[in-house]
């Protein structure tokens, strides 16, 4: 079933379609395929096929996810890649009618995203013990994600040429190849400095490697290893909050909102397209305001 669905050409010439203008990368590319998977699997059992269906078949499957217990985030994902699928097929008149026209994604409930208290950051970020190469790699990995935003994504694939020291700037390729220049920091840059003189030419072992932050084996680090990394130092740290992998990322945003950054300022470093997704954040900023006025207002 899978193998047949996958070399379907409609689905490949949309697929390819999405990454041939947007660039999207193997992972998005790999969340729309296992959509229209699970979809298809599911009309099949109905006798139906992907051109023929209607309206009422896609909301019968969102009530059978509804009964088996699937996330109201994870149905929406799932309209929003039928909607994709659909308007691609209307577009280039494999269909007549747009099964997905009207059809509203299930409302969200957008949740806070998970951060760090300052202190919290500070006890995380003095764990690494610089006199090891590996944990001075990790001081400088954590300096420069807290003082960044990167995404871990994005800081396991630096290279040399992308980090500026003498400007303070490094140079990211965030989603869909879009680029953007975000400032280091004087802790950050001390940091690399550091490692840069001390710690990264005892990783390579003489071996050559453009990649800033190499693996104990001098190849490209995966994000799920530097995410044990840190969730390592956290114990370490005895820091008790939930982390997640952004959340690093997540504390920025917020502390530099609570210290009076402006929200597109905030956008443009996060390397997010749209506001509305920045702004998540300013609803953490403010219950962290609430919490301060509560606790030394008079009228609290």
């Amino acid at each position: 079933m899978q193998a047949n669905f996958i070399s379907d050409p409609i689905v490949e010439s949309f697929l390819d379609e999405l990454w041939s203008t947007e660039g999207l990368s193997d992972n998005t590319l790999s969340a729309y395929r296992s959509d229209l998977l699970h979809f298809d699997t599911y009309i099949q059992k109905k006798g139906l096929v992907l051109l023929a269906v209607t309206q009422a078949n896609v909301r019968a499957y969102l009530e059978h996810r509804f009964e088996q217990g699937f996330a109201n985030s994870s149905s929406a994902r799932l309209v929003s890649s039928l909607k994709r699928f659909y308007g691609f097929l209307r577009i280039n008149n494999r269909i007549n009618i747009d099964p997905m026209e009207m059809l509203q994604a299930p409302k969200l409930t957008r949740k806070l995203p998970n951060s760090l208290s300052e202190d919290d950051v500070s006890s995380l970020l003095a764990e690494p013990n610089v006199d090891d190469a590996i944990e001075c790699r990790d001081k400088a990995m954590l300096e420069l994600l807290y003082a960044t935003g990167l995404r871990v994504t994005e800081l396991v694939s630096l290279t040399l040429e992308e980090i500026s020291l003498n400007q303070g700037l490094v140079r990211i390729v965030g989603k869909g190849g879009k680029e953007r220049i975000v400032p280091i920091g004087e802790y950050a840059m001390a940091e690399i400095e550091s490692y840069l003189c001390h710690g990264r030419h005892r990783l390579l072992k003489n071996q050559p490697s453009d990649v800033l932050f190499p693996s104990k084996r001098a190849k490209q680090m995966t994000r799920q290893t530097f995410w044990h990394r840190i969730k390592h130092y956290a114990i370490r740290a005895g820091i008790l909050s939930p982390l997640s992998p952004h959340t690093l990322r997540h504390a920025f945003a917020t502390h530099l909102l609570n210290h009076g950054g402006d929200l597109r300022v905030v956008q443009l470093l996060l390397g997010h397209s749209d506001l509305s997704t920045t702004q998540i954040y300013t609803h953490v900023a403010k219950a962290r305001l609430s919490e301060l006025h509560k606790m030394h207002h008079p009228r609290g």
